[in-house]
């Protein structure tokens, strides 16, 4: 059958389908992560996870560069990126390694919440009345999971919100260079600038993976490539608002695979937090636009 590139660019079942399909993969890099976190230190499997992650890309990207190559004139950009991304993911893997996991990835959905502000702060977008009403529902939706009665103080806590900042920070980094930068160049340096820079923590963690632990570590890097392609590719084939919210499948997945794997169970104020603020991260990233064209978007960090 032979589409159209409007048509091409307007397939919504399709885009859902791959968005819920990076929404799995990422679940699944997650409970790898949580299972190696046992055994070897997070600085550890961070570096694997980045350097796996260009021993699959680099052939990819050599194989079909970008349009214009890669040669960029945003670097300082592109290392901003980096080192948000890179903080995210080392606060993000912690969190699965010392939290149940739906909680671990719920954390990072509170990304939405700060993009807004973010924006504000550095780009000077608007916060429209509708958002912030949506990150007023969403920090609501936070506060449940962390249970206000106990332990809101616990440092687990603040190291889930900085996850949550820094994803933002990378969001609005891509945000600043998208209309110059395709989303492929913008995976290809971050994973190109991290894979060294999250080296230099080896210096004094120098646990070895040993056993099956190489073939979880590779298995990882390429679910990160996975996930990165399959959510880029749903973003280009429909509206963001249209797919966008089949993102949080990931909650779902993780959920399951908790419960099947290590006997993890939400009680009742966690399912509601969940729920504030997955409406207020659709809520906060609807916009107008999103209704009239697709989007690109390459912005998950695993």
């Amino acid at each position: 059958m032979n589409y159209t590139a409007n048509e091409l660019r307007d397939r919504p079942v399709t885009g859902a389908l791959f968005v819920l399909g990076s929404s799995l993969t990422i679940a699944m890099l997650c409970a790898l992560v949580k299972m190696l976190s046992a055994s070897l230190s997070n600085e550890m499997i961070v570096f694997f996870r980045n350097l796996c992650a260009l021993v699959f890309l680099l052939p990819w990207v050599l194989h079909r560069p970008p349009s214009g190559g890669i040669k960029t004139e945003h670097f300082r950009l592109h290392l901003a990126r980096c080192a948000s991304g890179l903080g995210a993911m080392y606060c993000f893997f912690y969190l699965i390694a010392n939290m149940q996991l739906a909680e671990a990835v719920l954390f990072t959905f509170t990304a939405p919440l700060f993009i807004p502000i973010v924006a504000y702060l550095w780009l000077k977008e608007p916060v429209s009345p509708r958002v912030r009403n949506a990150i007023i529902i969403g920090f609501i939706g936070v506060l449940l999971i962390l249970k206000p009665d106990r332990e809101i103080f616990r440092p687990l806590a603040f190291v889930g919100l900085g996850a949550g900042i820094l994803v933002a920070l990378a969001m609005v980094s891509i945000r600043r260079m998208s209309a110059s930068e395709p989303p492929v160049r913008i995976v290809f340096y971050f994973t190109l600038l991290s894979t060294p820079i999250s080296a230099v923590p080896l210096l004094w963690s120098r646990q070895l993976p040993q056993g099956d632990a190489w073939c979880l570590l590779v298995l990882i890097g390429f679910l990160a490539v996975v996930g990165q392609f399959m959510l880029t590719k749903g973003y280009s084939l429909a509206a963001a608002a249209r797919v966008g919210p089949f993102s949080y499948g990931s909650i779902i997945f993780s959920t399951l695979i908790g419960w099947l794997f290590w006997d993890e169970t939400l009680d009742l104020l966690t399912w509601v937090g969940a729920f504030l603020i997955c409406m207020a991260g659709i809520i906060a990233s609807w916009s107008p636009s999103a209704r009239e064209k697709p989007r690109d978007n390459s912005g998950a960090e695993t």
